[in-house]
């Protein structure tokens, strides 16, 4: 008898795109972003079938309409629930998400953080441009204070999120950060994604060039980014500058990250942090999401944070199954009843 050919296709980029021309502006960030995704799942391992897309409501939720796979363009904020759902009832999907600043962080915050708490095996991608842009241009949770925009047009008062740290916070098992410039960059951030398996956060600095051109510039313009951006590896230490002697030590007295330079004041390359992703402890992941915010420290990119729980799906299936072997078939009325009842006369 011949036996079923349980192989993997061989894919490529071509075969997860739609063929539908995306509606994004020209110059969006978006396109390079769904490049970069194209490119990364022919290598995930998995069939086409059993990878899925979800999105909210936003320019980034358009995302499924050009992927060649399931997907589902859901309500506003809402995207990981209706992506925990179907992790949860079909544990053996690839479950992605794609939202942006306003969706996941505005009206989806709550949904957001409880995803990430609950190691809910989802990889989410937020695509951070700091605007809304599907609406025109109003501020959104990640804009800067003194933002000026359709309705800020004295300047955003408000203290912006930090996607990131907002997500260690929340318990995400896996935490990092690309820009949508750095393509080669972006897709080894995406293939850690993929490997990794919990509540996986991604945030993807993204340029609006119609509602908020040039946002990073600071950081990704040629002239500045070797002093801008802090290249995060795991297992090698934090260098970063045109000649890669500028470093990221940790100061023991004051319990605070500093930057040094290698050859200055005795400091030599031991001195200098190495980055431990692995690192269980989520203190020093925190530290370096917050890095950006202290004047004078470079931007931090790469994976954050990648440490391995039991997620909540596989909890979830546990309970069910050893409650199937203890009672065999549960009787669904007298479970919703228990004891807890009371009859009113």
């Amino acid at each position: 008898m011949a036996t079923e050919n349980t192989s993997l296709p061989v894919y490529s980029k071509k075969d997860f795109e739609s063929g539908v021309d995306p509606r994004w502006c020209p110059g969006c960030g978006d396109f390079s972003i769904i490049n970069q995704v194209q490119k990364a799942l022919p290598a995930v391992g998995r069939k086409r079938e059993d990878i899925v897309f979800i999105s909210g409501i936003g320019c980034s939720s358009r995302f499924p309409y050009y992927m060649n796979n399931y997907g589902m363009h859901t309500l506003h904020g809402r995207a990981p629930s209706f992506a925990s759902g179907l992790k949860v009832s079909r544990p053996e999907l690839m479950v992605w998400v794609v939202t942006g600043d306003g969706d996941a962080l505005a009206i989806g915050g709550n949904h957001f953080i409880h995803a990430m708490r609950r190691n809910i095996d989802l990889k989410l991608l937020l695509f951070n441009n700091r605007i809304y842009g599907l609406t025109k241009g109003q501020v959104s949770p990640t804009s800067e204070i003194g933002k000026k925009t359709k309705t800020t047009p004295h300047g955003s008062p408000d203290a912006p999120f930090n996607p990131p740290a907002l997500a260690i916070g929340s318990g995400a098992t896996f935490v990092a950060r690309s820009i949508d410039v750095e393509g080669a960059h972006l897709g080894l951030v995406l293939k850690a994604a993929a490997e990794h398996k919990g509540s996986c956060f991604t945030e993807i600095y993204q340029n609006c060039p119609v509602f908020n051109d040039g946002a990073y510039t600071s950081i990704t313009e040629k002239s500045v980014k070797a002093d801008a951006l802090l290249r995060m590896e795991h297992g090698k230490p934090l260098l970063y500058g045109k000649d890669n002697k500028k470093g990221i030590r940790f100061n023991a007295k004051t319990a605070e990250l500093e930057v040094v330079t290698v050859g200055e004041h005795g400091v030599t390359e031991p001195d200098v942090l190495v980055h431990d992703a692995k690192r269980d402890d989520p203190t020093m992941a925190f530290m370096l999401a917050n890095l950006a915010l202290k004047p004078g420290f470079p931007t931090p990119i790469g994976v954050f944070r990648d440490v391995s729980r039991p997620t909540a799906e596989e909890l979830t299936w546990d309970m069910i199954n050893a409650a199937k072997a203890k009672k065999g078939d549960v009787d669904v009325l007298k479970l919703i009843a228990g004891s807890d009842t009371w009859q009113i006369k």
